[in-house]
């Protein structure tokens, strides 16, 4: 078994940053070409410009506009030839969904902005690559969940529900796409990101001091499990979710 990943083709949404980046630059650094996609052009070029050895490319397309999504994939078919791996990280928080605060006081569209980028959009790109390639040739696929999706925490339910569910669609894609594709999750637990920084800025002191192994996550310890997973190290695992939280669910 191994973890070399030459020859291979990944996607990874909203890798122009966070978790997203450190898993782009990580597959790349094993061998794997990558397609990174963010809602803009520029700064996904720069991201993918910044991975060395010319292995990635970035594309603009936001992960619930469908045609943009499409046209991505023909892309990533066209320069590569194949689709071999899907990171579906990109998610979208409580406070920017505008589901921040008790679920009585949410208003229809905030919970259409959570369920659809957190739940939607991975459903809808794991479509797209099983059509374009995985389903004749193979892959593996990720989704990107959260600590959340299994612990109770005030003031995010809608997106604690997003997530709890994004488990369960896993876990029905692993059955639904065996044996050709592999389908995994993790869900990571308090990681220093961009989308976390408002939150983690008056909590992290607490955060650390019930966390184990005494520490935030960085988007580096997620990258490393994902890049396990889509590995052939990792080639009897599917239906499966790695927790990636430093061992705070040990002390809820």
């Amino acid at each position: 078994m191994t973890d070399n990943l030459h020859g291979r083709v990944a996607i990874v949404t909203g890798g122009s940053r966070g978790i997203g980046f450190a898993c782009a630059s990580l597959l790349a650094e094993r061998g794997a070409r990558v397609v990174l996609t963010s809602r803009d052009q520029a700064t996904v070029e720069r991201a993918a410009a910044s991975i060395p050895g010319g292995r990635a490319i970035g594309i603009a397309a936001d992960v619930l506009n469908e045609d943009a999504g499409r046209a991505g994939v023909d892309v990533a078919m066209e320069q590569f030839g194949s689709i071999d791996i899907l990171v579906n990280n990109v998610g979208i928080g409580a406070r920017d969904s505008g589901t921040f605060g008790p679920l009585v006081n949410h208003d229809r569209a905030a919970f259409s902005r959570a369920l659809d980028t957190n739940l939607w959009a991975p459903i809808f790109w794991s479509g797209l690559v099983w059509h374009a390639w995985m389903q004749d040739h193979g892959g593996t696929i990720v989704n990107v969940a959260s600590l959340s999706a299994l612990d109770t925490m005030a003031n995010i339910a809608l997106y604690s529900a997003a997530k709890a569910a994004l488990l369960t669609i896993t876990r029905h894609q692993a059955l639904e796409l065996a044996p050709r594709v592999r389908v995994n999750a993790v869900a990571p637990g308090f990681i220093k990101t961009k989308m976390s920084e408002r939150h983690l800025r008056d909590v992290a002191d607490s955060v650390i001091a019930g966390t184990p192994l005494g520490r935030l996550g960085e988007p580096e310890d997620v990258a490393g499990t994902i890049a396990f997973l889509v590995s052939d190290a990792a080639s009897w695992i599917t239906g499966e979710t790695i927790l990636i939280d430093g061992g705070r669910i040990l002390m809820t």
